[in-house]
């Protein structure tokens, strides 16, 4: 635990894998979780493809594209890796947000070890109420923070009921009124998020599954905007 908390502070991950089975967000390749959020759809899938990032690290790719109104609004290829001790690292993103079907953003996009970026945690190994963590670092453009609150919630989606949830608040240094609650369920992964200053969203998981694959080669490969379409309705 003592070595799990240095690399923490230093923010180096050491020995990392692709396979990621941390109990709170397991990272099986072929996973999907579908989320809503008003009339927003979100389809994150663990691909099979892997990235080797400036930073030494070679990272599973998660691809994460939101839909509104039938057109890609935001799609971003996301890199993690776990260490030895089974902390969740986050190492970058990729992202574009669109309009119309025209590229208008590419901010937040980063990678560890390229202009001073540097990874961050997404989940501990041991997670205890309590512990704070940096989740990413790219100066003046992603500075994401967390805490856990509790490893004892409840919480209730579309696709299920939960018991022995973490919780954690989470935080932007670069959007200092900005505050998110997230709740992250055993063997599930992220179930339910809940932004309560800076906005009122409220993103639930819909449905869980294991993706064709046909749909997993093409949420590793397509470009952004292209990334496959939501489905809708549940599954368990």
């Amino acid at each position: 635990m003592i070595a799990e908390m240095l690399t923490a502070l230093a923010l180096v991950p050491g020995p990392t894998s692709t396979r990621i089975d941390n109990r709170y967000w397991p990272m099986a390749p072929g996973t999907r979780w579908t989320y809503r959020a008003g009339a927003e759809r979100d389809a994150v899938t663990v691909t099979r493809a892997t990235k080797r990032l400036a930073d030494g690290v070679t990272a599973r790719v998660v691809r994460d594209t939101a839909v509104k109104g039938g057109e890609v609004v935001e799609d971003t290829f996301d890199f993690y890796a776990q260490d030895r001790h089974g902390t969740i690292w986050y190492l970058g993103e990729d992202t574009a947000e669109f309009e119309h079907g025209r590229l208008t953003s590419r901010e937040g996009s980063f990678e560890a070890g390229v202009d001073g970026a540097l990874p961050g945690i997404v989940m501990p190994a041991h997670p205890r109420a309590g512990m704070r963590y940096r989740q990413e670092f790219y100066r003046g453009h992603a500075e994401d923070r967390a805490a856990i609150l509790s490893t004892r919630e409840m919480a209730e989606t579309p696709f299920g009921s939960f018991e022995n949830v973490l919780l954690t608040k989470e935080t932007n240094r670069l959007e200092p009124d900005v505050l998110e609650y997230k709740l992250y369920a055993p063997r599930v992964g992220p179930v339910l998020s809940l932004t309560v200053s800076g906005g009122s969203e409220r993103e639930e998981l819909v449905r869980m599954d294991k993706a064709s694959a046909a749909w997993v080669r093409r949420a590793g490969t397509a470009p952004l905007g292209q990334g496959p379409i939501p489905p809708a309705g549940r599954s368990r």
